[in-house]
């Protein structure tokens, strides 16, 4: 039998599909979709069913979001016909236009009314049940013909929007048909009031309808809550030392309060100055806050509270450092200590270096340090690494004590670690060990020979002669030293060198002091943390452990340390990322704390309270009588609260390694007749190390005095303002010397104050006489720019000399106390 699809059956009876699928669905005959398949002996029964279904419905279309327009469904003619309902009056302010808006007007959503002709059961979409239709007002056509008579005698109104016009058109309305706008139209507001009774058609007053202003109300303004926290989070963790803005930031107070409370402590700080754990807590204390040290809690992550047990210790190999003179043999000496102790066969080899040399001998093993001199060993002794055990200090016999080799004996003692001897090339013509001796004893080093106990030993690095000697003697002095760690511990140590590989990424030499190192443990360098992925010898060689006195690189940190930076292993890696997360916090606040480095404005204060004992100085002056003089003048200001003590004092300008020398022991450098170079004061700015530079002696004795009294006068700060490098010369009858210059550095002007610099010494100091470019005279002269320069009253002028341009500006002392003063004066507060 033929079959036929639902959308054959839809377009027949002029449906839509999915008003058909809806249709079918509601009369119980379910289609899947319009390719389902209808049996032609059913086609007639679904008809018939669709049009009882269909009678007394209304199809909804929706036009706009808003609006929906009805229309009735076609069905059959009902014998008796439902009455009309009664006419509205007529409106006269309806016109046709308006007659199809009113027909098209949204309808209001809310449930149909039940239809005529319709079953309650099974509605659907699109088919609902419709109420009564209301006929259309008369008198329209009449409306309109008014309206556009209207039109045709008034002026047309040009410029306005279509929306502008119309509502132009509605006021413009006759009086009497605007109360029936405002009844129709909802959006406007106030116009006429009813004036009779209700229900009484056109019972409204005519007027014209007004608009009122939109009213914004005001909310009051909310007041401020202050909320206070729980107890549990009024703690504040303080790691040994805070900066006052910090504390005021955890806290959620102002500084300015903080610091009112701390001025009532006696304390006389500003925001960035740092407080101790004690006053941190009586100023929290104050605002309801307690301070909890973290301090304490952060270390012992790395390392135990309980002490090493006696039975737990052995003996490491020594850590030792050879310094001294350039060229007096220090390379060559490790050079025939290598190839000598690799030809004893069994007796062991010597490691080729990973920034440390590991040596083993017959009577044990021996640690050299490949540091490049004492610039390194300060270095490292400035970040807190004590890594050295034996200083042993390398003199030409035929050549004696040179400046490096006091500077050596100077950074050694410093350290406070003891100082062998070797006087190598004994080889040479002229070699006189014996006044290498008595020239070293002038400097304390006093031989055993001559009743002293320092050891000297004789060697020639050409004929590797004492070599053998000389290594007994360093394992001798580790005997008496006692050298000892336990290796049952967690590891701890000191990073000699680190470098970032491209292939395996950051890798650090260490040198474990205590405790074994095993690959696969959390360590943390500095503020660098990670899990040892390798552990690697000299030779590259994978190990499981490092025991204590022995080098090895490690692989697997976050980041690349600093030489010198101290090594730990803790128990977990989450430890180690905590410790360092701790570590580099404090780094910020020392940072944000400023210097924290002796200087003589606050010489006083740290004395005061007893955080000054010992005024250490380095001496540099253009002379050695200058600078045995300078020293021994500043040597009798020592007293009862504070002692003078010069750890170095030698010819020449300020170095780098006076100011490493100075990082590291806490110390000021004084310059006397002498400057350093742009180098070495960039260096003492980031060391925070106090270059104190002089010409008159009794200027540098009245200020460090004044310093220690209390009373010193008003800072007078030079400021670099420009340099010059003299690459030329010329004599000009009746002015003098000209200087022909490159200006290397700044700006150097007509008004500035310059010195003469030869050498590191300060050969002059005057006045600019004249400032030319080419035939010019100018005011100033850039940096990378030639000039001709003339300085008043003096004519010595060379090629290679630097001329400085300087300004000097005025500071107040900052010489106020946390504690009263033991003898007050007037000017103490200036």
């Amino acid at each position: 039998m033929a079959k036929l699809r639902a959308f054959q059956l839809a377009q027949e009876l002029g449906i839509e599909n999915k008003e058909f699928l809806q249709v079918m669905s509601s009369i119980g005959i379910p289609l899947k979709s319009h390719m389902s398949s209808i049996e032609e002996s059913e086609v007639e029964a679904i008809k018939e069913k669709i049009a009882n279904f269909k009678r007394g419905r209304t199809i909804e279309t929706r036009v706009k979001g808003s609006i929906i327009r009805r229309r009735a469904a076609p069905t059959k003619p009902e014998p008796a016909p439902a009455p009309a309902p009664e006419p509205v009056p007529p409106s006269p302010t309806l016109d046709a236009s308006s007659a199809d808006a009113a027909a098209e007007a949204p309808v209001a959503e809310g449930p149909a009314g039940p239809a005529e002709h319709s079953p309650a059961s099974a509605p659907y979409d699109g088919l609902v049940a419709s109420p009564p239709a209301v006929p259309a007002e008369p008198a329209i056509s009449e409306l309109g013909k008014r309206r556009t008579d209207r039109e045709e005698l008034k002026p047309k109104k040009k410029g306005l929007k279509p929306v502008q016009r119309k509502a132009k058109e509605v006021i413009d309305v006759l009086p009497e048909e605007v109360p029936t706008l405002a009844r129709r139209g909802p959006a406007w507001r106030g116009g006429a009031q009813p004036a009779g009774p209700a229900g009484s058609g056109q019972g409204f007053a005519p007027s014209r309808p007004t608009f009122r202003k939109r009213t914004v109300i005001k909310k009051e303004a909310r007041k401020t809550e202050i909320t206070t926290p729980k107890a549990s989070k009024r703690v504040v963790k303080v790691s040994g030392e805070i900066a006052v803005q910090e504390l005021a930031k955890r806290m959620g107070v102002k500084a300015g309060d903080v610091l009112r409370k701390l001025v009532g402590l006696g304390m006389m700080v500003n925001i960035n100055a740092t407080i101790d754990f004690d006053a941190a807590g009586l100023v929290a204390q104050e605002f309801g806050y307690e301070v909890e040290n973290i301090k304490v809690e952060v270390e012992s992550l790395l390392t135990p509270h309980a002490a090493d047990r006696p039975e737990d210790l052995a003996h490491r190999p020594p850590t030792v450092t050879v310094m001294g003179h350039v060229d007096h043999g220090k390379t060559s000496l490790l050079d025939a200590i290598r190839s000598t102790n690799v030809t004893g066969g069994e007796a062991g080899g010597i490691t080729q270096h990973i920034g440390a040399y590991h040596v083993r001998t017959p009577k044990g093993n021996i640690v050299f340090l490949d540091t490049p001199g004492h610039e390194a060993f300060t270095a490292m002794r400035a970040r807190g690494a004590q890594v050295t055990d034996i200083v042993v200090l390398v003199v030409a016999a035929d050549d004696g004590v040179m400046p490096q080799t006091i500077e050596a004996v100077d950074h050694a003692k410093a350290a406070g670690v003891p100082i062998m001897v070797a006087i190598n090339k004994i080889d040479k013509p002229g070699a006189d060990p014996e006044r290498i001796k008595y020239r070293l004893m002038e400097f304390g080093l006093v031989p055993e020979a001559s009743g002293g106990d320092t050891i000297c030993a004789l060697v020639s690095a050409k004929e590797k002669t004492g070599i053998d000697e000389l290594l007994e003697s360093i394992l001798l002095q580790a005997e008496v030293m006692e050298l000892k760690a336990s290796p049952k511990k967690l590891a701890a140590g000191v990073v000699i060198e680190a470098r970032l590989d491209k292939g395996r990424g950051p890798v650090a030499t260490v040198l474990v002091r205590e405790g074994t190192l095993r690959r696969g443990d959390a360590i943390v360098a500095g503020t660098q943390y990670g899990r040892v992925r390798a552990l690697l010898d000299d030779l590259g060689r994978p190990l499981d452990t490092v025991t204590p006195g022995l080098p090895a690189e490690v692989l697997g940190l976050s980041g690349v340390p600093m030489a010198g930076e101290p090594f730990n292993a803790a128990k977990d890696e989450r430890s180690a990322k905590e410790v360092a997360d701790y570590r580099a916090q404090r780094q910020r606040e020392g940072q944000l704390a400023g210097s924290a480095k002796v200087s003589l404005e606050d010489l006083f204060n740290k004395i005061s309270t007893g955080e000054t004992k010992d005024l250490r100085l380095v001496i540099k002056g253009d002379t050695q009588g200058s600078v045995e003089a300078v020293g021994d003048a500043l040597r009798k200001l020592s007293g009862t609260d504070v002692q003078v003590r010069v750890i170095h004092g030698a010819v020449g300008g300020v170095s780098e390694s006076d100011v490493m020398l100075a990082s590291a022991s806490d110390a000021l450098v004084i310059g006397f007749n002498v400057r350093p170079d742009p180098k070495t004061q960039s260096l003492a700015e980031q060391e925070e190390v106090q270059i104190k530079l002089y010409t008159v002696i009794y200027d540098a004795v009245d200020d460090v005095r004044k310093a220690m009294e209390g009373l010193l006068a008003p800072t007078l700060k030079e400021k670099i303002t420009g340099r010059a490098e003299v690459r030329n010369t010329f004599t000009v009858q009746r002015i003098g010397t000209i200087a022909g210059c490159m200006v290397t550095e700044g700006t150097i002007t007509r008004a500035s104050q310059v010195r003469l610099i030869r050498d590191s010494v300060v050969a002059y100091e005057g006045r600019i006489g004249s400032l030319r470019r080419f035939k010019d005279d100018v005011r100033e002269v850039p940096s990378g720019t030639e000039c001709g320069i003339k300085i008043e009253n003096y004519n010595d002028v060379k090629v290679g000399d630097v001329i400085e341009a300087y300004s000097v500006e005025e500071f107040a002392s900052k010489l106020q106390s946390s504690s009263p003063a033991p003898s007050p004066s007037p000017s103490a507060s200036q």
